[in-house]
């Protein structure tokens, strides 16, 4: 890589960028507030505070969806304005891109990732991919190079992506439609379902941040705020975590389910491996409580929770950028040729 580079993750929720040499500069959700005549009123966590809050005439929505870009053009301008947030008053001079993208998606959509930053208006050098798996797994320290077997779950926002990888390359994945967000909304559907309140996204994910438990074994409760399904107006209830356990559980095991499935196709060397290093969980869902006890149960094998396990992606990225030894995971796209 070039001695100016940036590495960037572009979540479902959040967006994080690491500059070489300096870490991870900027780590923000990935959301844009616009008005009805297209102008930008506000990004990151500003555009956040203001979803499920805003008036008819403003906008905030995410770009990104199941890991993929939906808005092209809501993520140019969120990127070329977090680009010049990181530059500040300085103009941003030439730089290469690395940029990290889920494995089972089209090439179309892997695509998209290297053409918005080649459009944009940023001064740009080489454009590399990484796959987010192999990104994850060097973010956490993991040794891919050698030919010893290595088993990554990332449970991200909208998916969680199951990954075997051995020699620098991927052997095994499987994307599936479950992360955060389905979470959120569970609980969201849970709390109308049995209390007839009605809350916010925000609201469902601080719930699921207080109670989520992958096990019955523990006990507590809190009060939230919605409006009541039944009169309208504004009041509280008591949400306890055996409704949140309930609330959520079948997608605790859906993801252990896609967990077997691999393991089912895995090569026996490489299941080997992985029964002496276990399994390495990484992403901002990784913290649901007793997590790694459950897949323990229902694996048999032991299971790692990844330490600062949301950016383990981003600080893949950093370290491809920063270790020329790693330099052959990152993947160069060219733009097609037009033929007649």
């Amino acid at each position: 890589m070039a001695s100016k580079a940036f590495g960037i993750d572009f979540g479902t929720s959040t967006i994080k960028i690491y500059k070489k040499g300096q870490g991870i500069v900027l780590d923000e959700r990935n959301i844009i507030a616009i008005s009805n005549r297209k102008n930008v009123i506000a990004s990151g966590n500003d555009a956040f505070e203001m979803y499920e809050k805003a008036p008819a005439n403003i906008e905030v929505s995410y770009p990104v969806r199941n890991g993929v870009i939906a808005d092209v053009a809501n993520m140019l301008s969120l990127l070329t304005h977090f680009m010049h947030r990181i530059g500040g008053s300085k103009r941003l001079s030439a730089a290469d891109y690395i940029v990290a993208t889920p494995t089972d998606i089209t090439e179309v959509e892997r695509r998209s990732f290297y053409d918005l930053i080649a459009s944009s208006n940023l001064k740009v050098g080489k454009i590399k991919i990484v796959e987010k798996p192999i990104a994850d797994a060097v973010g956490a320290g993991l040794d891919i190079m050698t030919a010893r077997g290595v088993m990554i779950v990332d449970i991200g926002a909208d998916t969680t992506e199951v990954s075997i990888l051995s020699l620098g390359g991927i052997v095994l994945s499987k994307l599936i439609p479950v992360g955060g967000n389905r979470l959120d909304d569970a609980i969201k559907n849970m709390v109308k379902r049995k209390y007839n309140l009605y809350i916010g996204d925000k609201t469902a994910e601080n719930i699921k941040k207080k109670l989520a438990c992958a096990l019955t074994t523990v006990e507590a409760s809190i009060k939230v705020y919605g409006r009541d399904v039944v009169t309208g107006l504004p009041t509280e209830m008591e949400v306890s975590s055996s409704d949140v356990y309930d609330a959520i559980s079948e997608y605790m095991f859906a993801i252990i389910d896609a967990i077997k499935i691999i393991l089912e196709r895995t090569p026996p060397e490489i299941s080997s491996d992985i029964i002496d290093s276990g399994i390495y969980i990484t992403g901002g869902s990784a913290k649901i409580f007793a997590l790694d006890q459950l897949m323990h149960k229902e694996t048999d094998l032991k299971i790692n929770i990844c330490p600062d396990s949301a950016n383990t992606v981003v600080n893949g990225l950093g370290r491809i950028m920063e270790d020329h030894k790693l330099d052959s995971l990152a993947d160069a796209l060219r733009p097609k040729t037009l033929v007649n």
